[in-house]
């Protein structure tokens, strides 16, 4: 089980959606009920719906912004 995304069984599990219907795949479907249930997920190059386990646990789901870095001998000068 992968710490940081949920598994395509859970996603499954979440949406209620196991199998593609009426011409529309799995994922298509599951794509659709993520959006109505305003979950925020990303589409992997496969076409999946990729779900942070964060997004599910409570967690910040957006990964947050890390300020700029720069080696202290360029920032003074």
């Amino acid at each position: 089980m992968s710490d940081l995304f949920l598994e395509p069984d859970e996603i499954a599990k979440l949406t209620g959606i196991r199998g593609g219907h009426k011409g529309k795949t799995r994922e298509a479907r599951q794509i659709a009920i993520l959006k109505a249930q305003k979950v925020p997920f990303y589409v992997n190059a496969a076409g999946r719906p990729i779900v942070a386990r964060a997004v599910i646990e409570g967690g910040k789901a957006e990964p947050r912004a890390v300020a700029s870095w720069e080696p202290g001998v360029m920032a003074h000068g």
